[in-house]
């Protein structure tokens, strides 16, 4: 599997550098000129500053994280449908005054953004008119990210060694299956625990989804086979439907999911858990209000899990519930977000406050957290970003508050000479 994964890579990187002209039906095209000078070329980046600071009860000091991620990439259109991106990505730190997870400052809160370089993506793809396929190391997002994402609020992305197949076969269907070989996590590649920076996978997911206007039917089958953690592997099948029926930019909107989740593979476990989400909202003068009941299911011995997922935009931003407790979890939320006006400044900074009360599925109380965020672009490309999270520990954990303040540049640029 190693040798096959590192001939897939090379031939990603071969054919993405060596830009190939290839005619549509797969056939070499030889005899036929180029339509242009060619391929068009993109360079693509995203520097992210960022402080963040942690005060955790658990721990006698404070973490400070002062990190600076730099994503950058070479995009191509070769023609023909065939396109390619060749990403790395570096993360620098001013001091350590805090657990990265691999520079062993234990003494310190977790901030799970070491220091280090790798490639982020590359990827080689084909788009036809109802066809497109994908394959190498690359970014996943499946819906709502709850069950496969890519960790995108730490500075070291998630991404996944994988094959994507979608097909469309009418305008508003979609089928998508994707194949994961190993995943990359947001630990990087030199964390202390080896478990932590990427894991071995056979993995399979199905996802369909039907759009009509405003609304979106979805349905899953999510088979995830872990090869290094055997007690991580689950089969999730699930169903989804959200909307909004608005008029002049107000009423309701609606995400209502279900799923079921078992043992499956080389699991030694046996177990069967169930998922639900009710998330009710209603917009009015440019400010939502939603509601929220996401239950996941636990026995007190084990509990649902969404190890792929992107973890920090569920249940908090604190992060107290990135592994579900044995006794499971019920998140009940109120949330409200818009923006402080309608003028050319302040119809810029957008808002969000958020109210989680966290409860077991079997068992007592956890505890309760505030949320808050105010978002404001300063420059074409720039934005900055001011976020809290107030977590009050009444059985599980311990208090703990946490400050982000970042800055964020993203952009791209053709290069010259490009078709």
């Amino acid at each position: 599997m190693n040798h096959a994964r590192n001939y897939l890579s090379a031939a990603c990187l071969f054919a993405i550098l060596a830009t190939p002209a290839w005619a549509g039906d797969g056939t070499a095209n030889i005899s036929e000129p180029a339509a242009s000078a060619g391929p068009s070329w993109q360079l693509e980046w995203d520097a992210r500053l960022r402080h963040e600071q942690v005060d955790d009860d658990a721990f006698a000091r404070n973490a400070h994280a002062d990190t600076l991620r730099l994503r950058l990439g070479l995009h191509a259109e070769f023609g023909h449908g065939w396109s390619g991106l060749v990403e790395g990505a570096g993360v620098a730190s001013a001091g350590d005054r805090y657990n990265s997870g691999a520079n062993g400052r234990t003494l310190y809160p977790a901030v799970t953004d070491p220091r280090g370089s790798e490639f982020n993506q590359y990827w080689l793809r084909w788009q036809g008119d109802r066809f497109g396929a994908t394959a190498g190391r690359q970014r996943l997002l499946l819906d709502n990210q709850r069950w496969v994402g890519n960790s995108g609020w730490r500075q070291h992305e998630q991404t996944f060694d994988a094959v994507e197949l979608r097909w469309q076969p009418l305008a508003a269907l979609t089928v998508r299956y994707d194949w994961l070989d190993r995943v990359h996590r947001v630990a990087g590649r030199d964390a202390l625990n080896p478990l932590a920076r990427e894991r071995q996978l056979n993995t399979h997911l199905l996802n369909l989804a039907w759009t009509r206007d405003a609304q979106q039917w979805g349905g899953y089958a999510y088979l995830h086979e872990d090869r290094d953690v055997a007690s991580a592997s689950s089969a999730t099948y699930g169903l989804r439907w959200n909307g909004k029926a608005l008029r002049d930019g107000s009423g309701l909107g609606w995400t209502l999911e279900g799923a079921r989740q078992v043992d499956y593979a080389n699991n030694p476990q046996h177990f069967a858990h169930s998922y639900w989400l009710l998330e009710p909202s209603w917009t009015q003068s440019g400010i939502t209000a939603k509601l929220g009941w996401e239950h996941l299911g636990g026995n007190g011995r084990h509990a649902l899990q969404t190890p792929l997922a992107t973890l920090h935009a569920f249940n908090g931003w604190n992060d107290q519930f990135n592994v579900t407790p044995a006794g499971g979890l019920e998140d009940r939320y109120v949330g409200v977000n818009g923006n402080f006006g309608r003028g050319s400044v302040a119809g810029k900074l957008a808002w969000t406050v958020a109210y989680h009360d966290y409860r077991a599925d079997h068992g007592g109380r956890y505890g309760s957290e505030w949320d808050a965020s105010l978002a404001f672009p300063l420059a074409q490309g720039l934005s900055g970003l001011l976020k809290v999270a107030d977590y009050r520990a009444d059985g599980f954990g311990r208090d703990s508050a946490k400050l982000w303040l970042q800055l964020e540049w993203r952009g791209q640029q053709a290069l010259a000479g490009a078709r």
